[in-house]
């Protein structure tokens, strides 16, 4: 396990389910053999994260840059941009939609997905 990685020499990865989507796995039980995801998702403007649930895993949200409308079941849709946190529990259906400006959010899930 690495202490310390430089993002830049970490490769972008397709999402495994959204079309378009990228995700850079910053830190993952696979790789670093810790009990939580840390990723970077970039989301080019004019694409979506459809409708999904993590049936095992908290989601933790945080804009860097860009805009777009999220769905949060028990929430309702509201602006996904920096400055704000979001926290989805598990079980509960989400999506990320109306991306008007290039999303890079840093993304955690516990327990780990990668």
């Amino acid at each position: 396990m690495e202490i310390c990685k430089t993002v830049g020499n970490i490769s972008w990865r397709p999402h495994p389910f959204a079309k378009g989507v990228n995700i850079k796995p910053l830190a993952t039980k696979s790789e670093d053999d810790l009990n939580v995801t840390c990723m970077l998702v970039r989301i080019p403007a004019g694409i979506e994260i459809p409708e999904h649930i993590h049936e095992e895993q908290v989601d933790i949200l945080y804009p860097i840059q860009g805009q777009a409308q999220m769905y949060v079941e028990g929430t309702g849709t509201f602006t996904l941009k920096p400055g704000i946190v979001v926290r989805v529990p598990k079980g509960t259906k989400h999506k990320i939609s109306n991306v008007t400006e290039e999303l890079l959010i840093y993304d955690v899930f516990q327990p780990p997905t990668l």
